[in-house]
């Protein structure tokens, strides 16, 4: 078995149905909901390039795209999706991966964003540097929450005044990120002349 994790294009359209049906199915059997968009916001994303897809051959295995929103000021991974019988081979996290080089690759200076109740896509986040957040962090662009009227929880959505839900919500700043790395360079660079001037005082 070799699964392919790739930039998803015109020749995988005929996937688009496939795609939306499993969302749905995982949906409603974790009782939580993944959004699902219609046919031709699938499309729209495989269009763009804006969407990553794993195969099996020609089987379907999974899927993800990216979606940028307030001005492109944030990017959200959304979609995110395996077919449960490929489920356990770390399929979600090359996926995952793919999504995050091409929305740092398409939006640099954007901060990624996401939500979800699933513990594996939290630890995935984690992984690349997301930090979970409150939603007053997250995009205030109305039309990347309006994608959240399908979900079965949205009513709670709604009675929080668009604050919290059942998902939680992760970021991964660049800016933010690109701060720790030159603190810790400096901190090192710090310790490092302190040792060496202790090192010339005992020669």
């Amino acid at each position: 078995m070799k699964i392919d994790v790739m930039i998803a294009s015109e020749k995988h359209l005929k996937y688009v149905g496939t795609i939306n049906d499993t969302i749905d199915e995982s949906a409603k059997a974790r009782g939580t909901g993944i959004a699902r968009r219609t046919d031709e916001y699938i499309t729209d994303k495989i269009n763009k390039g804006k969407a990553i897809i794993a195969l099996n051959g020609e089987e379907f295995v999974g899927f993800c795209y990216i979606e940028s929103w307030g001005h492109d000021k944030f990017v959200a991974n959304s979609g995110l999706i395996v077919k449960p019988t490929y489920r356990g081979l770390g399929v979600a996290k090359r996926i995952k991966r793919a999504a995050f080089d091409l929305s740092r690759q398409k939006y640099p200076s954007a901060k990624l964003f996401g939500l979800t109740t699933g513990e594996q896509v939290m630890r995935i986040n984690t992984d690349l540097g997301y930090v979970p957040v409150t939603f007053a962090k997250l995009t205030d662009d109305n039309q990347f929450w309006a994608g959240c009227k399908s979900c079965v929880n949205y009513d709670i959505l709604q009675r929080t005044n668009m604050t919290k839900c059942l998902c939680i919500g992760m970021v991964y700043d660049p800016e933010e990120i690109a701060k720790k790395a030159a603190d810790q360079k400096a901190n090192e660079k710090k310790q490092s002349s302190k040792i060496i001037r202790l090192l010339k005082k005992v020669i």
